[in-house]
């Protein structure tokens, strides 16, 4: 399985990014990806995850601003990020693994992905 992230960039507090990721050889009917990020100095934080089903959850820090979806069809991960603030600056990656239990960004420390991309930087300036 190979991923890779794309999108990330700098943008003024209040402006938008959309990060894609582009997945191959991933072929579970059932799995859980989404999107984590870690800041400088900072414990790894999952924000957005969505399962097979389409079914999607947030950390309460983007919620309302952050929107995950998935193109099947071309093994695409999105992640809208709208609203950015200072804090919302990290490096971020795109993770996945099979099976779409517990899919939820609470839940990955009990239930990790096996799967992660290279990260790509998010910088908001205020």
């Amino acid at each position: 399985v190979q991923r890779m992230e794309s999108g990330g960039g700098s943008v003024q507090a209040g402006g938008s990014l959309r990060l894609s990721c582009a997945a191959s050889g991933f072929t579970d009917n059932e799995y859980c990806m989404g999107w984590v990020r870690q800041a400088a100095g900072k414990e790894r934080e999952a924000v957005a995850t969505i399962d097979s089903d389409g079914s999607t959850t947030y950390v309460d820090s983007v919620k309302g601003r952050f929107t995950v979806s998935k193109d099947n069809a071309n093994n695409l991960l999105w992640l809208l990020m709208s609203s950015l603030k200072a804090e919302d600056t990290a490096d971020y990656y795109c993770a996945a693994r099979g099976g779409s239990s517990w899919c939820r960004p609470s839940a990955l420390y009990w239930y990790p992905m096996d799967f992660w991309g290279k990260g790509t930087p998010v910088i908001i300036s205020s």
